[in-house]
């Protein structure tokens, strides 16, 4: 059976710029059920007018400044649920690299005016353990960035999951399918804004990203960042769907404007997943050669401490014996660990997933990559 459902009170649209918010407003209908969060969320939005001004007119010009090819990004990549939470808390533990923090994440717009006193904002909105997979919430742990990056424009395939009924969002700014020069340049920008924004956030140190949403966007991401680094990291798919499933009824839901059947929801996974994973599949040769490793989320449970020194040594990453004593610390944290059960699937659901979801492909990236370790071990 599975676990109790955590029950999420806020909305991450809360802190949103009021123009970001205003106009998803005017072109997304509300269904009624929904009618008094959207008020919430209205007048959240104006009540922070002020504090936004005040982060604005202080940091603009001195985060504008930011030059982030400097030292390039390092990019998570993976279908939601495919362990790419689990990577980015170990990259963490390296104090090298910057991450978005849960803290900065929800409170994007105003989070540079303080690092403390604005935390009695999210005390009761918070809930005490992420509901997706049981784990302890704490605001000072990793995020993944399109969170924020919603509240800062309307150019997000995050939106999608606002209102689950305008896919435009995702197809546009997750996959770039009928997107025109302006509004990929556009979205470059916004994008490179809030990356801007998280580095200084981090003092400039070398972010780590994790984000699902950048799984289908390679193409576009070495656009912006050549020099880039890249860890896929993939997972049984009948255990992706799964577990993505739970996600959706544990979070994604809370932050639904519009209704959705369980039917619908189903239907949003697979083509998600088919779509996002798909782009990755064709342009992952684009990546340059020692800027990309992928790795099996089972090989990370199994095999963390190597697993994880694999990567250091693939990406060329410095420092690692610096950083094995926070690492190793934090993966014998975890060896206790539950995860949820997703024993049982329903027939005809799994001969869908099997013809849809890139088993072969995937079965393919586990081999090379099992091939890989054997030979790094053979060459040590």
């Amino acid at each position: 059976m599975g676990k109790k459902i955590t029950k999420i009170i806020g909305h991450q649209l809360f802190f949103a710029k009021p123009r970001i918010w205003f106009t998803l407003l005017s072109k997304n209908r509300i269904d009624r059920r929904y009618w008094h969060k959207s008020f919430l969320i209205s007048l959240i939005t104006i009540l922070i007018i002020p504090l936004q001004w005040i982060q604005s007119i202080l940091y603009k010009k001195k985060i504008s400044r930011i030059n982030l090819n400097e030292s390039p990004p390092i990019f998570i990549l993976g279908h939601w649920r495919s362990g790419t939470t689990h990577l980015h808390y170990i990259l963490h533990q390296d104090p090298q690299f910057g991450t978005l923090s849960n803290y900065q994440a929800f409170l994007f717009n105003v989070a540079l005016l303080s690092r403390t006193w604005l935390k009695w904002i999210l005390g009761p909105l918070m809930p005490p353990t992420r509901p997706q997979d049981n784990t302890k919430f704490d605001l000072s742990k990793p995020a993944e960035e399109e969170q924020p990056f919603s509240t800062m424009s309307t150019r997000t395939g995050m939106h999608t999951w606002h209102f689950p009924h305008k896919g435009s969002y995702f197809r546009k700014y997750n996959l770039f399918q009928g997107i025109s020069i302006s509004e990929k340049k556009a979205w470059q920008k916004a994008y490179t804004k809030c990356l801007q924004n998280i580095s200084f956030y981090n003092d400039k140190k070398r972010l780590v990203l994790k984000n699902p949403h950048n799984t289908g966007r390679v193409k576009e991401l070495l656009e912006l960042f050549p020099n880039a680094k890249f860890v896929f990291i993939h997972r049984d798919p009948y255990e992706v769907f799964l577990s993505t499933r739970h996600l959706y009824n544990a979070m994604v839901s809370s932050q639904f404007l519009q209704e959705v059947s369980a039917t619908e929801t189903d239907d949003m996974i697979i083509d998600n997943y088919k779509k996002i994973v798909g782009k990755y599949l064709k342009e992952r040769h684009l990546i340059p050669e020692g800027n990309l490793i992928e790795i099996s989320y089972h090989d990370l449970l199994n095999n963390p401490h190597s697993e994880v020194e694999r990567i250091y040594r693939r990406l060329n990453l410095p420092n690692y014996d610096k950083a094995k004593p926070e690492i190793d610390s934090y993966l014998n944290s975890t060896i206790k660990y539950e995860t949820n059960d997703y024993s049982s699937m329903d027939e005809r659901l799994k001969a869908r997933l099997t013809k849809e979801l890139y088993f072969e492909e995937l079965i393919e990236l586990q081999s090379n990559s099992s091939t890989h370790k054997d030979k790094n071990l053979n060459q040590a």
